[in-house]
């Protein structure tokens, strides 16, 4: 009885205002990402994918 994982999805709009926190605010990607509750390589990942 193999389940399949469900990750939970995140609309394109809080992507980049994660982002923009980073980018345009001056936050650490960790401090972001704590904020938010997201994990912090989650948060570099859209980082990355924007540049």
């Amino acid at each position: 009885m193999s389940q399949k994982r469900s990750y939970k999805q995140y609309p394109p709009e809080f992507k980049e205002e994660a982002v923009a926190l980073v980018t345009e605010q001056g936050y650490s990607v960790p401090e972001a990402a704590k904020s938010l509750g997201i994990a912090t390589n989650l948060l570099y990942r859209w980082k990355e994918k924007q540049e």
